[in-house]
């Protein structure tokens, strides 16, 4: 019997690994269009990040504009998959750029992907665009969608240089997520313990310390924490949890009814209120010449948000 166990416990232990890479590959899905299919003038750009690779990215710049929307997708998605929600900013008067993370669309490939790389890659975009465009970066904003409103919340939470987030349906806690992603296979609660061990020690950081719901209490900036009602991948109580956690009224929630996880088309009705939250930060930091990250008695939230 207790060779048996063993004999169980070793194999367990080789498959972890391999389960792991496998389970948690992110597909890759390329763009086919670009945003001149909208009639909007762009530029490709190629930013080099960590790890001696490069993220791919469009360029929608406004003459004499010195605000920037940085967007990036979440697990699986492009910059194409998010250009409905960059439009009405560009419309607005900002500049947005819009990247792949690594292994994502048109950027380079890499040995895996998760939320701290991710934080990475959207971080470097910022560092480049403070570099090539000094004059666009007086007020720098990200919005980040699933993993990627993760990695927006995470990279806020150290990024002095982050005026405002949008995070739009963002998880509360990733071993959650693991948790949920391996139910199917009824593995044993040790099983399930060994690969969220496994995975921190891939990625190299505890989930503790880049779950939003922990990492939205280190961010000074304002943030608008989206979430849809009717998203079934990451319940719309991930997003009320993180609301909770926040230490102050510079993080507003904005529900919306009949989105589910992936529901561009209901968020882009609300627009206007993300919008709104934008313009207030980004005056803010005009009239400061700096982030808004002093006090959080600046931060009005959008008439929808609660």
């Amino acid at each position: 019997m207790l060779t048996t166990l063993s004999l169980f416990a070793v194999l367990a232990a080789a498959a972890i690994p391999a389960g792991v890479h496998l389970g948690f590959r992110a597909p890759r899905l390329r763009e086919t269009g670009t945003p001149a299919d909208y009639g909007l003038d762009f530029e490709a750009v190629r930013i080099p990040t960590v790890r001696r690779r490069s993220l791919f990215g469009w360029l929608l710049q406004v003459p004499d504009s010195t605000r920037t929307l940085v967007i990036l997708h979440g697990w699986g998605g492009n910059a194409e998959l998010m250009l409905p929600l960059a439009i009405p900013f560009r419309e607005a008067g900002f500049n947005v750029l819009l990247i792949d993370a690594r292994n994502h669309g048109g950027s380079d490939t890499d040995t895996f992907s998760s939320l701290p790389r991710f934080a990475e890659d959207l971080g470097m975009a910022i560092a480049w665009l403070k570099r090539h465009r000094p004059g666009a970066t007086d007020c720098v904003a990200v919005l980040g969608h699933s993993v990627g409103a993760g990695a927006a919340l995470f990279e806020a939470s150290r990024n002095p240089e982050i005026a405002a987030v949008i995070s739009i349906a963002a998880f509360a806690h990733p071993a959650r997520v693991t948790e949920a992603s391996v139910r199917h296979l009824h593995l044993p609660a040790p099983i399930v313990q060994g690969i969220i061990r496994y995975v921190e020690w891939l990625i190299g950081h505890r989930f503790d310390a880049i779950a939003p719901v922990n990492t939205v209490t280190r961010i000074t900036c304002p943030v608008l924490l989206v979430h849809g009602r009717a998203d079934r991948v990451v319940p719309v109580e991930d997003a009320r949890l993180i609301h909770a956690r926040s230490c102050g009224e510079h993080v507003r929630l904005l529900e919306i009814d009949g989105a589910d996880h992936d529901s561009v088309d209901r968020i882009e009705d609300h627009v206007g209120a993300l919008l709104e939250f934008l313009r207030r930060q980004c005056a803010v930091a005009d009239s400061a010449g700096a982030p808004p990250r002093r006090g959080r008695e600046s931060v009005e939230p959008p008439a929808e948000a609660t």
